[in-house]
Order: C-alpha cells, then sequence, then structure tokens
C-alpha cells in the first residue's frame, strides 16, 4: 500500500511531466521529483526530445543533497543510451537511496531493465504508484511500443443535429473561435494530422499550428515543431499547385496506387481494392515514431476509422445551431439494423465557449 506522501509526490512529478505536453515528442512526457521526507530539493520534467531527462533536471537542481534521497519518477528511469546518456546511472551517481516510480518502461526491449539496475545498486525501487494517470499521460506513446500503433483521435465539429456541412459541402465556420482554439491545441500534441484528399481538394487547409491561435504562454516555441501532415488520397489525383503541398511543410500522400508528385513524399497502401490500407498507414506512423495522430477528416474516412476500430477516441465539438436534414452527416456508417449500432462511452463534456466539447471512446478491436 502506497503512502500518502508517495501519492502526493508522484502526483506533483505527473504534474510536472504534463509540462512536456507539446514539446517532447516523439519521446514520453516524463516528471520527477527529488526529497527527503516530505521536503522537495529538486524537481525537473522532460522538456525537449534530444535535451536532458526530467531525472537530470531533478538531479542538478538537487546537487549534493540527493545523496540518501528519494526520486520519485513517472516513468521507469532509461537504462540505454540515446540521445543522452541513461538516468538509472546519473541516480545512482547521485547516490540516491531510494526510487519509486509510476509505470514501467513499455518498450519491451527495455522495459524492467532501467528498475533491475537500480535494485542491483543497492536502491530500493517502489512502485507503480499512480499507475493509471501515468498510463493515461503518455497513452500513445505506450500503444505505439505495445501494439505498433500510435493513439488515433478523430476530431469532428457538428451541429446539433449532427450535421458538419452544407449539402454544398460549406463548413466554415460550425464552432465558434474558442473551439477553435482548442483544436489548435489538439494539432499542437500530436505528431501527425490525417486527413482526406477531398477535404484537401474542398477546403484547400494549411493544416499547422498557428501560434497566435493557441492561446498558450510558450505558443511560439511550440509552433516551430509542425506535424507531419497525411493526405489519404486513394485513387484521387491531387493537384501539385494545393497549398500543403508547396508551402515548405512536411506532408505524406497515402496513394492506393503508384502516383507521385515532385518533391513530396508519398506511400503506396492499396489494400487491394483500390483503397487505401488505414491500418497498414497506422503501423506506418508508428514506424516514423508518432505517438499520437488527429483524424480531421470528412465522413467518409472519419466514418472508416471508426468502423474498422481503428479510432481511440472522438472529440466531438457540438455547437448550438442546426443545419438542417439536407446537410452532411457527422460520419459515413451505412448501418441497416440496430445490431450493428456502435455504443460509445462518453469520457468528459465540457464547455468551450458557446460550444460543447465531448469526448467519448468506442469499442476496442484490439
Amino acid at each position: 500500500m502506497n503512502s500518502r506522501l508517495d501519492l502526493s509526490l508522484m502526483a506533483r512529478a505527473l504534474q510536472l511531466a504534463g509540462r512536456g505536453r507539446y514539446t517532447t515528442m516523439p519521446n514520453p512526457m516524463v516528471g520527477c521529483v527529488i526529497a527527503r521526507g516530505d521536503q522537495v530539493i529538486g524537481e525537473g520534467w522532460h522538456e525537449c526530445a534530444g535535451e536532458p531527462h526530467a531525472e537530470i533536471h531533478a538531479l542538478s537542481q538537487a546537487g549534493g543533497a540527493a545523496k540518501g534521497a528519494t526520486a520519485y519518477v513517472t516513468l521507469e528511469p532509461c537504462s540505454h543510451y540515446g540521445r543522452t546518456p541513461p538516468c538509472a546511472g546519473s541516480l545512482i551517481s547521485a547516490g540516491i537511496a531510494r526510487v519509486v516510480y509510476a509505470v514501467v518502461d513499455p518498450n519491451p526491449k527495455v522495459a524492467g531493465v532501467g528498475l533491475e539496475t537500480l535494485r542491483r545498486a543497492g536502491i530500493t525501487v517502489d512502485g507503480p504508484v499512480l499507475e493509471d494517470e501515468a498510463l493515461q499521460l503518455n497513452r500513445g506513446f505506450i500503444k505505439r511500443h505495445q501494439h505498433g500503433r500510435p493513439w488515433v483521435t478523430v476530431k469532428l465539429a457538428m451541429s446539433m443535429d449532427a450535421r458538419t456541412a452544407m449539402a454544398n459541402g460549406e463548413s466554415r465556420w460550425i464552432t465558434g473561435a474558442a473551439a477553435r482554439s482548442d483544436v489548435q491545441r489538439l494539432r499542437a500534441q500530436s505528431c501527425a494530422i490525417i486527413t482526406g484528399s477531398g477535404t484537401v481538394l474542398h477546403d484547400n487547409p494549411l493544416l499547422t499550428v498557428r501560434a497566435a491561435e493557441l492561446g498558450l504562454e510558450n505558443a511560439a516555441r511550440i509552433a516551430t515543431r509542425q506535424p507531419l501532415r497525411v493526405v489519404v488520397c486513394g485513387k484521387k489525383p491531387l493537384s501539385s499547385t494545393t497549398t500543403l503541398l508547396n508551402d515548405g511543410g512536411r506532408t505524406l500522400l497515402v496513394t492506393a496506387g503508384e502516383k507521385n508528385i515532385a518533391n513530396v513524399s508519398s506511400v503506396n497502401l492499396d489494400r487491394g481494392d483500390g483503397r487505401v490500407d488505414l491500418a497498414a498507414l497506422l503501423r506506418q506512423l508508428s514506424v516514423l515514431e508518432c505517438n499520437g495522430v488527429l483524424v480531421e477528416a470528412g465522413a467518409a474516412l472519419a466514418g472508416a476509422f471508426v468502423s474498422q476500430g481503428l479510432a481511440d477516441e472522438l472529440i466531438i465539438y457540438m455547437a448550438p445551431t442546426l443545419l438542417g436534414s439536407l446537410a452532411r452527416p457527422m460520419m459515413v456508417l451505412p448501418f441497416e439494423n440496430m445490431d450493428q449500432k456502435l455504443p460509445l462511452k462518453i469520457r468528459d463534456i465540457r464547455m468551450v465557449g458557446d460550444d460543447l466539447r465531448i469526448t467519448a471512446t468506442p469499442p476496442s478491436f484490439e
């Protein structure tokens, strides 16, 4: 059973870890607190891939006082050389007496090795503590390592009668400025944004993170890392003059057949019927170290992710307006019988400006 002090200090470490939400990718968010009893002597979090890990920041702050202290870490300390030295070795060198961890590293190649390294050095290791909260924090990183796929969020904006656009495709703007700013933050914490060629042809979107709309203190720094834009083309042609193919940003075209546009990366993922294999696409993005992807697409592609069991969550912005029965539906799900319905579990409902934001999870198909 975990003590109240352990729970309190691990909660602080998780809070610190969350500060790297927009900047650590493809690395996980990690926080560390070093304490002697209830006195905190060092804190840190992983701020950016390639830079020092949370433990190093906390040890630097604690200095010589770290000897004999307890370190609270939200993820098992690393034990291998990557872009930075292993943190397990740094904790040992600093004389840390006890390490409390929240969750084991999900990478099967290293899982448990860091903890065993600490134990062999005579350090007391306790955990997991607040494991569920730690798993939720890094759900994309964990899913990528455990299942070979990133976490998939399907974002939708709809009217109260579940319509997303008028019959002619007009859709700007269903939701208000606050909801659109919230979507910018979803983009900023995603490694990739997936859309369809139909959306690109009709709306010519940029699908970028715009610092001015983030509403965050360090917006300028966050916007320097732009997510990969993934366009599912299938067999539809995409004009070489399309804006997102010519603005210098990273874009990947996913086709169902050999089709190239000069200076633009592309991959053929034909599933055999002239359509893109979406599961194969997610595996490809996992190889590219994408922890989480955001699907911002039309009704057909959004419906395909949901109906194929590839969506981990839906985030639906509902505007207090009606678009009418001739408008386009939220998703294409050609169900004919009640037994085909997909039950959703509501995880969160909140107001964002004048709009309602609903977070729901569909059934798991793992």
